[in-house]
């Protein structure tokens, strides 16, 4: 018998441990299919029936068949079903999604591209490499000044935003950027890993397909 959510993806992926910690620290069991993006499964009738922009994550829900893509919008609908991680009140709603926004429109690109170059995945003009990371330390500068005296980014509580934004801090290190230089930032961090169910990317993201 499935899990009640299949998990598409690939081990890389930060967008892809993104959903796998939402679901690891709801608690919720999940199904895994690995998507060889260089073998092109990804542009495959299989996958753009569940991912129509042929892209990774998707998350089938199992008990009605939904089909999600895009991180952000899967780590809501997640929140919405399990009734887990969503604020505590409409406007901590309102505000979690507001992070979000942010986060990729400020903060993803620049450290997720400074990963890739290090790592060897991907090329960049030197100068558009410098370009990303004082994009990044501008955007690893508004998180340290927002969370001056808060534990969480929204309310009282971990909610979608923190798992989102962790989905991209957690690879800041391996794009050159010192989140120890940041110290209400590092803290987060170190909250953040300490709630129940968190688990790394490799714990996570298996190389291969696999059941829950």
């Amino acid at each position: 018998m499935p899990a009640r959510f299949t998990l598409h993806g690939i081990f890389l992926s930060g967008p892809v441990y993104k959903v796998a910690l939402m679901l690891s620290l709801a608690g919720e069991p999940f199904d895994y299919v690995h998507v060889a993006l260089r073998e092109g499964a990804h542009k495959a009738p299989a996958h753009l029936a569940v991912n129509r922009f042929g892209q990774v994550p998707a998350l089938v829900d199992n008990s009605n068949g939904n089909s999600l893509a895009q991180s952000a919008s899967i780590l809501e609908y997640l929140a919405d079903k399990l009734g887990r991680f969503g604020g505590a009140t409409l406007m901590e709603r309102i505000r979690a999604r507001e992070w979000m926004f942010w986060e990729f429109d400020r903060l993803a690109g620049p450290i997720y591209r400074s990963r890739a170059a290090a790592l060897g995945f991907r090329q960049f003009d030197p100068a558009v490499l410098a370009q990303y990371r004082t994009e990044g330390e501008a955007a690893l500068a508004t998180l340290q000044s927002m969370l001056a005296g808060r534990d969480w980014l929204v309310g009282e509580a971990v909610t979608i935003a923190d798992i989102d934004l962790y989905g991209v801090i957690h690879y800041a290190r391996e794009g050159g950027f010192d989140i120890d230089a940041l110290p209400e930032l590092a803290a987060w961090e170190k909250r953040f890993k300490a709630l129940p169910g968190f688990a790394e990317p490799e714990a996570l993201l298996p190389k291969e397909s696999r059941t829950a």
